[in-house]
């Protein structure tokens, strides 16, 4: 896979100009859903995410507040692309059978 360098030290870009965490496999979107969704500090997601040095959590951070609107509309298509998969497939058995006993909404 080859990396490109930003500015940023600790953020890469894949070939398909994907923003990584450098030395992880990890993409600065992953990283930053934690923080919206949860409301994570830095020093949380280096809890939750302890093969990720506190730096390289700042740095992917400071990357995300200066290409915020781009990536928020990278993970607003995720989540719509995440919808309609979901909507579009059925129930495993295990789920129907759940759901047939009122366990499952």
């Amino acid at each position: 896979m080859s990396l490109a360098a930003t500015e940023y030290k600790h953020v890469q870009l894949n070939e398909n100009g994907v923003p990584l965490i450098a030395g992880t496999t990890m993409k600065v979107v992953e990283l930053v859903t934690s923080y919206i969704a949860y409301g994570w500090s830095p020093e949380e997601l280096h809890f939750q995410y302890p093969h990720v040095a506190l730096g390289k959590i700042y740095s992917a951070l400071a990357y995300y507040w200066d290409h915020k609107d781009e990536l928020d509309t990278d993970m607003q298509r995720r989540y719509e692309l995440a919808e309609k998969l979901r909507q579009g497939s059925s129930l495993s058995p295990v789920a129907e059978k759940l759901r047939s006993q009122g366990l499952l909404q």
